[in-house]
């Protein structure tokens, strides 16, 4: 219960020469309120010119980090920030789309590519990381107008509908084929089995592998 008097019951002063009456409650958190108000927006204000622009915008600039790596037989040199995955440097910055953004989680095997000869899902590998690696992406399998074998294979078998995930499904046949895991159809799909079809495909998937394999 409030012990707060009434404006009405606050007693008015008695003499010019007298001192002013106690503030009420009220005058008191009132006057408070008002004075921290000011002082807080004061620092607020003062602290926006206490930084040079410099400064500002390099407490807000991303970390980033250069790296060098060979793509599809190419030198290149890119400066990135630290969190960019391999997928996104391919797609956003050396225009190599081939290589699908599925899941983004490693779960589907649209991104595959081969980094020093093995299958890696790009969306789960940090860029920075990859200092000197070489980098092969399905843009990089054919020779010239030339195809490589296994994709000539999907086309002959007809191994693909939507063809979204195609481009991870031949790279990680290339290496599936290149790791020797072709001795049967059950072992190809074992080792191809990180790469989902959501157009169900992978019977003639199977077939275009295998029909590779033993032309190798």
């Amino acid at each position: 219960m409030s012990t707060e008097l009434p404006e009405s019951a606050v007693p008015s002063p008695t003499g010019a020469g007298e001192s002013s009456p106690a503030p009420t409650r009220r005058t008191f958190i009132a006057t408070s309120t008002a004075v921290g108000g000011a002082v807080v927006a004061g620092g607020a204000i003062g602290g926006a010119f206490l930084g040079a622009p410099e400064e500002v915008a390099a407490a807000e600039a991303p970390p980033s980090g250069r790296v060098s790596l060979t793509v599809n037989g190419t030198r290149r040199t890119v400066t990135v920030d630290n969190r960019t995955s391999l997928l996104d440097l391919l797609r956003e910055h050396f225009d190599l789309p081939g290589s699908k953004k599925g899941c983004n989680a490693g779960a589907c095997g649209a991104c595959t590519v081969l980094v020093d000869g093995r299958r890696v899902n790009s969306c789960l590998t940090l860029a920075v990381r990859l200092e000197g690696a070489e980098v092969t992406t399905v843009e990089g399998l054919a020779d010239g107008d030339q195809l490589h074998p296994l994709q000539q294979a999907f086309i002959d078998e007809d191994a693909f509908q939507c063809g979204y995930c195609t481009p991870g499904q031949i790279v990680s046949g290339v290496g599936c084929i290149h790791e020797g895991h072709t001795g049967s159809p059950e072992e190809i799909r074992e080792w191809m089995s990180g790469n989902i079809c959501r157009c169900g495909c992978y019977v003639k998937i199977v077939r275009a592998v295998e029909q590779t394999a033993a032309r190798k």
